[in-house]
């Protein structure tokens, strides 16, 4: 299971959710499904990504993270990207 962040941009508009499939869903926010969220704001770059063994690991990381402060997420996404490149194409995935 995954925790995911995507961006709009560099310091744009974050989207954070989990996923068993990583590579499907990415592909989801890139063709504008999922959400209306997701076709509104554009957040098609994949700035951080965490793998959980467990869901119920995910979910509840997940439900952490949508509560903190904006600069709380982007101090997460800066510690492992701090130029906010896209990861898709540069961690397994799946």
């Amino acid at each position: 299971m995954w925790l995911y962040i995507m961006a709009s941009g560099w310091n744009g508009t974050l989207y954070v959710g989990v996923t068993n499939s990583l590579s499907r869903r990415i592909a989801e926010h890139r063709k504008g499904r999922g959400s209306d969220f997701v076709r509104r704001y554009g957040v098609i770059h994949l700035v951080y990504a965490e793998r959980f063994e467990r869901a119920d690991e995910a979910i509840a990381q997940e439900t952490r993270v949508k509560a903190w402060k904006r600069a709380w997420k982007i101090a997460l996404i800066e510690k492992s990207n701090p130029s906010w490149a896209d990861l898709s194409d540069t961690i397994h995935l799946d």
